[in-house]
């Protein structure tokens, strides 16, 4: 019986060190940068909303004479592209894990949307409060309002449709190819176009 030949290493590649494969792993995750991206979240949630709206409210006059002059489809488009950045950054910070520019970049949308969100105060039927502090420019803060649920609903329209995609469509059907990373993330910007188009073209800002 011939003598079976293994492979030898020269040198070892990975070092001897008193940590264990999930210890290697807890250390790389770092949990402490999670914690302050969830905080740093939370508050650009919180802090923006509430700041927008207290100026909406105590000086209106002054958030007024900072719009007034401009058309209200272009503060619609405003608002869609913040909230936009915001969805858009989130979903490459899935994509690219380990990238934290994205989730910087969503963090700042996300305040961005929120202070927008508050200035014209947004909320499940925000027509009435907008026209009782606004009242003739109230169709400003609607038009922006509009904005941020054109690109919210784009959203969970893009989500039905990618779960539809999964579950209805079959492995070796073309239409699989959209569940992939890049041709997910340009179907859910054709989607996000579509409504902001609505919004400024369908009538639904007067």
């Amino acid at each position: 019986m011939g003598r079976q030949e293994v492979s030898a290493h020269p040198e070892a590649t990975i070092g001897n060190s008193q940590y264990s494969l999930a210890d290697l792993e807890r250390r790389q995750s770092k949990p402490i940068r999670w914690v302050v991206f969830i905080g740093a979240a939370l508050l650009a949630i919180i802090v923006p909303y509430w700041l927008g709206r207290t100026l909406a409210i105590n000086h209106t006059a002054r958030v007024l004479s900072l719009v007034s002059g401009m058309d209200p489809r272009g503060i619609a488009l405003i608002s869609w592209t913040v909230t936009l950045v915001a969805v858009a950054s989130l979903g490459m910070s899935i994509i690219e894990y380990s990238a934290w520019f994205w989730r910087v970049l969503f963090v700042i949308g996300l305040a961005a949307e929120q202070l927008i969100a508050g200035l014209c105060l947004l909320k499940f039927n925000f027509w009435y409060s907008t026209y009782v502090v606004y009242q003739q420019s109230a169709v400003l803060a609607n038009a922006a309002n509009l904005g941020i649920l054109a690109a919210v609903l784009a959203v969970a329209v893009f989500a039905v449709l990618f779960v539809a995609i999964l579950i209805g469509v079959k492995k070796d059907s073309p239409w699989n190819g959209l569940t992939r990373s890049w041709s997910a993330l340009s179907m859910f910007f054709i989607i996000e176009l579509a409504a902001i188009l609505l919004v400024i073209f369908g009538g639904l800002i007067n």
